[in-house]
């Protein structure tokens, strides 16, 4: 029995890492922020490269981004609130496995 728990245990630890390790956490440039027809539109840098994150305004995590440098955190498929490629943003400077410390949570579109 205990031999059981112990191999749940370490596979319980696994499948966290691997959720850990597929997220992709990288520094953003936000443009600027609009709202549209109720969806609140963030005009962000990636790597030299424009992108839309999108939220529905109203929802807890929904938060027009001023203008300035952010982590975003790309979380793995099928994990968060929206149905595409969701993203949390945090502050520059904070530790992102503190669930705390997100500003929003987002979907990340390409321009």
């Amino acid at each position: 029995m205990k031999t059981r728990i112990v191999c749940f245990l370490l596979l319980v630890f696994l499948l966290a890492g691997a959720v850990a390790l597929a997220q992709e956490k990288t520094v953003i440039t936000v443009k600027g922020s609009s709202l549209n027809n109720g969806v609140v539109i963030v005009d962000v840098l990636k790597g030299g490269k424009g992108y839309d994150l999108q939220c529905n305004k109203g929802a807890p995590s929904c938060t027009e981004l001023k203008s300035g440098k952010y982590q975003m955190l790309e979380l793995p498929t099928n994990m968060g609130m929206y149905e595409c490629r969701d993203v949390q943003v945090f502050p520059e400077t904070a530790d992102t496995s503190d669930t705390d410390k997100k500003i929003g949570e987002y979907c990340l579109t390409d321009k």
